[in-house]
């Protein structure tokens, strides 16, 4: 897709297979969210959100207590939503942005995710769609992307 964000490294993301509950409520396919503890509408955005969760639950092995999804915070006089954001040591410590599949990652979606980051202040960005997952870490000096997902257990990040 021409429309991606034109630079390496892509990150390949090896999803679990899925064990979802997946239902009808009123009407509404919904899906259960294990860190909301709720089903929510399930949505071509949301399928990426849980299928995302539990790779970071089941292979890197993040902690899910320590995970908050659909995190409001302020943006000015604005209110948002982080798809994902993970703590360490009591402090957000990195946001994902969830596409749905096919959406594109470029300069919006990277600036959407820069705006929740002047707020929060986090080691790490990470976009995705799904198909494509970028990783940025930050720093000082601006982000540089990495090629491989951080531990949430090693020390230094």
């Amino acid at each position: 897709m021409k429309d991606h964000i034109s630079i390496s490294p892509v990150i390949s993301i090896h999803y679990p297979s899925p064990d979802f509950k997946i239902c009808v409520i009123e009407d509404k396919q919904v899906i259960w969210d294990h860190i909301r503890k709720r089903y929510v509408k399930l949505t071509p955005e949301e399928w990426v959100r849980q299928n995302f969760l539990q790779y970071l639950i089941q292979y890197a092995r993040y902690p899910a207590s320590l995970m908050a999804v659909e995190k409001e915070i302020k943006l000015g006089e604005l209110k948002k939503r982080c798809d994902i954001v993970i703590y360490k040591n009591s402090r957000p410590w990195m946001i994902i942005e969830c596409k749905e599949p096919g959406t594109s990652i470029n300069e919006e979606t990277l600036q959407q995710i820069l705006g929740y980051n002047m707020t929060l202040q986090v080691s790490y960005l990470v976009l995705t769609n799904g198909d494509y997952t970028y990783i940025m870490k930050c720093g000082p000096d601006g982000g540089q992307l990495i090629t491989s997902f951080p531990g949430y257990r090693e020390k230094n990040n």
